[in-house]
């Protein structure tokens, strides 16, 4: 009889410690919002919320959008020593394609960002990369300047002209 009653509290005590290590967490494992890279405070943005956690000495929980409403954050770009519209450091071929884009509908925001696609465009012609390979850097550079307007043309059709561009004038 002794040992049956060994068993039932090591029983007893095994469900109690199971259920008290259920009740802590409630097994959430999904993420219930996507973490930005904003530079704002939430104290600047929810002064009641710090206000009435400041009152009670508890922390303030930072309120959570959705993932689904949260709009993605396009990045910077880095910044450079040519300013845009300066073209007094760039080379002849440089304000060639330049010129050949602004002739075809591209003006991009910066020369840099023109100059990167071509120069990644001419070492894929330089490596044989498909066409495809070209198509999607370059379709996704052009739609990532500021100032490309889908409303003046296709995403694609810019990507298309940046790789026309740069195979006939920059990658000689």
């Amino acid at each position: 009889m002794h040992r049956t009653r060994g068993k039932v509290i090591g029983v007893v005590v095994g469900i109690a410690a199971t259920g008290l290590l259920a009740a802590c967490g409630n097994n959430d494992s999904t993420a219930t919002s996507t973490p930005t890279m904003s530079h704002t405070t939430t104290a600047a943005a929810t002064p009641s919320a710090s206000t009435s956690a400041a009152a009670t000495g508890q922390p303030s929980a930072a309120p959570e959008t959705p993932a689904d409403t949260a709009t993605p954050e396009r990045p910077q770009p880095v910044p450079t020593n040519t300013a845009p519209g300066d073209t007094s450091k760039l080379t002849d071929k440089d304000k060639k394609f330049l010129d050949a884009l602004k002739a075809a509908g591209i003006t991009p925001s910066s020369p840099d960002i023109a100059l990167s696609i071509g120069t990644y465009v001419c070492q894929g012609v330089a490596a044989n990369a498909s066409d495809q390979d070209l198509m999607t850097f370059a379709t996704a550079m052009a739609g990532s300047d500021p100032s490309f307007d889908p409303a003046k043309m296709p995403v694609e059709q810019a990507g298309k002209i940046y790789i026309d561009t740069a195979k006939s004038t920059y990658c000689q």
